[in-house]
């Protein structure tokens, strides 16, 4: 029954390598944050952000996606256009490792196989959670926790993409994450002991933001597109 078992599942894994088209490749850009700290301008990319992205297309119009991006958060009060942030002027900068999974739709057909160029925009989310150090301020400094957190999100991405070479895509995008946390910046301290340095807008949580390119290559036979 085992060795039937694995037969199966080998047989049902090669039928689906050849009924799919994969995309495997890079993601290039910079990420910017907005928060209690620094500036809230919405694209304003002030750090350097790469990672790899996977995607397997479903069909001509949808794909199922997912990510890794490596980066750094930082926000300088001063940059802000906002008097009371200036004046106070935080600095906060932390690390981040964001995994992220979901599905893209396109606008239009994106038929890897029509022998064309073929270009359209597209649209991505799906769930998102990125690994940060915890940070609480003490007499205006940025103070480390010794501890770290995971920040559950919500990816929303706006892009465009074409395949301009061969089997290579290039694609360009802006993805904003909100998180389901207050506590990236530190104006929300995890540790209890440092709440009374809490600061800022306790409604608000932090959302984050990377620009960027991405250049995936296409390998795997004919897809079997669904019906759309």
């Amino acid at each position: 029954m085992r060795h039937l078992t694995i037969l199966i599942l080998s047989i049902l894994a090669i039928q689906l390598s050849h009924s799919q088209i994969n995309e495997l490749g890079v993601f290039v850009g910079g990420s910017n944050f907005i928060g209690d700290v620094g500036a809230t301008n919405f694209i304003s990319p002030n750090q350097f952000a790469i990672g790899g992205i996977y995607k397997w297309n479903r069909s001509k119009r949808h794909s199922y996606r997912a990510s890794i991006i490596f980066s750094d958060l930082e926000a300088i009060d001063v940059n802000s256009d906002d008097p009371r942030r200036i004046q106070r002027g935080y600095e906060y900068s932390t690390k981040i490792t964001e995994i992220s999974a979901g599905i893209e739709f396109t606008f239009m057909d994106f038929n890897l196989h029509s022998g064309e160029k073929v270009a359209t925009p597209y649209l991505y989310t799906g769930i998102s959670v990125a690994h940060h150090d915890n940070y609480y301020f003490f007499n205006g400094v940025q103070t480390s926790e010794n501890n770290s957190s995971w920040a559950y999100g919500i990816p929303m991405a706006l892009g465009f993409k074409t395949n301009f070479l061969g089997n290579l895509i290039l694609g360009i995008e802006v993805g904003a994450r909100y998180t389901f946390s207050d506590e990236l910046d530190g104006s929300f301290p995890d540790d209890p002991n440092h709440l009374p340095h809490l600061f800022g807008n306790i409604n608000n949580n932090d959302w984050y933001v990377f620009s960027g390119i991405t250049l995936t290559y296409t390998f795997g036979e004919n897809p079997c597109y669904c019906i759309n």
